[in-house]
């Protein structure tokens, strides 16, 4: 099966080439990513764009407006999701947004909430979702649990996305992680809105050997986020995605292989991120 990665990351982040180094132990650079994916078939990917001015600054308020991937040598094949940072957005921000995403190679958008302080409804990403309906591209909202200590839950909570599928109908929205560990809500979320769909990567980080125990029938530490796949029931909205390089994308392909029912692996595993990512397209 041909799969594509809706969410990993290639940028110069300190935190995930610490990851890489010490929790899921693998190479964090194009080699290593070209690795992986021939290993696990994967024919697309989308990178969500993100950046630090310094050393270990993320989440950090003076990255650029509109943060990119700046790992050299990215893969051809790699969608970017555009990030925004909040605290720099300005009109001519949003002119500058309406230009890139005139280029294949910008497939989306990514919000980072929690890991800035607003909410997904604050009038500051008003213009951004007009844009993404402009270009017909989806906005990728980070949801639940951060990878930062000084990043700030509540406003990560899925709940806040209703509101703002509510308000933008024509927007297709993509809560990442499926906003864990407030997974049901999240669910409730996209079975009251259709234009709401949820990736579910990084839900694991570390080692393959930390992916395998989670395959183990009695272990129940996924038990609410699999109650929430069935409570949702849309199968046709959720998207693979692993957060590469948090956790290495061949195992845990296998262990959603195990969760995600074999109906539904073509949708989940490939053809939910091309309706998402229509973009893509031009790049596989």
């Amino acid at each position: 099966m041909k799969i594509i990665d809706a969410h990993v990351h290639f940028s110069r982040i300190h935190t995930f080439q610490e990851t890489a180094m010490n929790d899921s132990l693998l190479h964090y650079d194009h080699k290593g990513i070209e690795r992986e994916f021939k290993d696990a078939n994967v024919i697309a990917s989308v990178g969500m764009g993100v950046e630090e001015s310094k050393l270990g600054a993320f989440p950090d308020q003076s990255a650029p407006d509109l943060m990119g991937l700046d790992l050299p040598n990215r893969p051809p094949s790699m969608g970017i999701c555009i990030g925004i940072n909040p605290f720099l957005l300005t009109a001519h921000s949003i002119e500058r947004l309406d230009s890139l995403l005139e280029f294949k190679e910008y497939v989306g958008i990514k919000i980072y909430l929690g890991y800035y302080p607003y909410y997904a409804f604050d009038d500051v990403y008003q213009p951004v979702y007009e844009m993404a309906k402009k270009h017909q591209v989806p906005v990728v909202f980070h949801t639940g649990d951060t990878y930062a200590e000084t990043a700030i839950l509540k406003y990560a909570h899925p709940l806040t996305i209703d509101e703002v599928a509510v308000k933008h109908r024509d927007v297709t929205f993509v809560m990442a992680h499926l906003g864990d560990p407030w997974c049901l809500t999240a669910a409730e979320v996209m079975y009251k809105n259709r234009n709401v769909y949820a990736d579910l990567s990084g839900l694991i980080v570390g080692t393959d050997e930390k992916v395998n125990r989670h395959k183990e029938k009695d272990n129940p530490y996924f038990d609410h986020f699999k109650h929430a796949l069935i409570y949702g029931d849309a199968y046709d909205r959720y998207m693979f995605g692993t957060d590469w390089p948090l956790v290495g994308v061949k195992p845990y392909m296998e262990w959603l292989t195990g969760i995600i029912p074999e109906k539904h692996h073509q949708m989940f595993f490939h053809d939910t991120a091309l309706h998402v990512f229509p973009k893509l397209n031009a790049l596989i």
